[in-house]
C-alpha cells in the first residue's frame, strides 16, 4: 500500500505521515528533507542554492537516511530548500530514489509536495493536507520558537506566502492536489482529528473492490 501525502509548508502533513506510517507499520519518507539536505550541502560548501549544477551534484550524492533533522528544519534551511526544489534537474535527480522507496515490498508512506501528482501517481491513497496561511504561520512560528529560534509571526507568514508562491508556480511538478486526492483542511482541526479522518479515508480505500 502506497500512501501519498502532499501539502504546503506547516500544513501538518509531516506529523500526519509519521502517525499513519506507525499505525499501518509502513516505512516513511519525508521527501522535503531531501531538498533540505541538498540545500544544506550547498550552504556548507559556500554555494548558492540558485547554482543549478552544484545543486544537482549535491542531490545525486544524497542518501535517504542519517539526516540531521534538527539542523535541516531550521527556518533558513527551509527557504533555501524551496529555491533548490524549484530547479527541475534537482527534482529529476531525486525522483527515482523516492519512487524506489515507495515501491518497496509492502509499500510506504511518503509526504511532500508532488508525491500524488509526479512521484507516485499510482498511489493507493492520496491525501492533500492544507490549512490557511495564517494558521500555518502560527504553527511554524511556535515550532521554531520551541527549538530556540528567534522569529516573529509576521516574518514566518511572509516566508510561508513566498514558499507557497514558489512551490505552486514552479514549472516542474508544482504543488497542487492530485485530481483524485482527498483534501483535508486542518485549519480548524487538531492532530487527532486529522489522523482519524485520514485513517477513515485509507480504510475506505482498502475496502473498495
Amino acid at each position: 500500500m502506497i500512501i501519498a501525502i502532499d501539502g504546503p509548508a506547516a500544513s501538518g502533513k509531516g506529523t500526519l505521515a509519521r502517525r499513519i506510517a506507525a499505525h499501518f507499520g509502513l516505512p516513511h519518507l519525508d521527501t522535503g528533507l531531501l531538498y533540505r539536505a541538498t540545500a544544506a550541502a550547498l550552504i556548507e560548501a559556500d554555494r548558492s542554492p540558485h547554482d543549478a549544477p552544484a545543486a544537482v551534484a549535491a542531490a545525486r550524492g544524497l542518501a535517504l537516511t542519517d539526516f540531521d533533522e534538527a539542523h535541516l528544519r531550521a527556518r533558513t534551511m527551509g527557504e533555501a530548500a524551496s529555491v533548490v526544489a524549484a530547479i527541475p534537474e534537482v527534482r529529476r535527480a531525486l525522483a527515482q530514489a523516492q519512487r524506489d522507496f515507495a515501491h518497496r515490498p509492502g509499500g510506504a508512506v511518503l509526504d511532500g509536495r508532488d508525491i500524488g501528482t509526479a512521484i507516485c501517481p499510482d498511489a493507493d491513497v492520496k491525501l492533500f493536507v492544507t490549512a490557511s496561511p495564517a494558521t500555518r504561520a502560527q504553527r511554524r512560528a511556535l515550532e521554531l520558537a520551541s527549538r530556540g529560534e528567534k522569529v516573529t509571526y509576521a516574518d514566518v507568514l511572509a516566508d510561508i506566502e513566498k514558499r507557497d508562491a514558489r512551490d505552486s508556480g514552479r514549472a516542474e511538478a508544482p504543488l497542487k492536489a492530485a485530481a483524485d486526492a482527498h483534501v483535508l483542511d486542518t485549519t480548524q482541526l487538531g492532530p487527532d482529528d486529522v489522523f482519524k479522518a485520514a485513517v477513515a479515508v485509507i480504510a475506505a480505500a482498502n475496502a473498495a473492490p
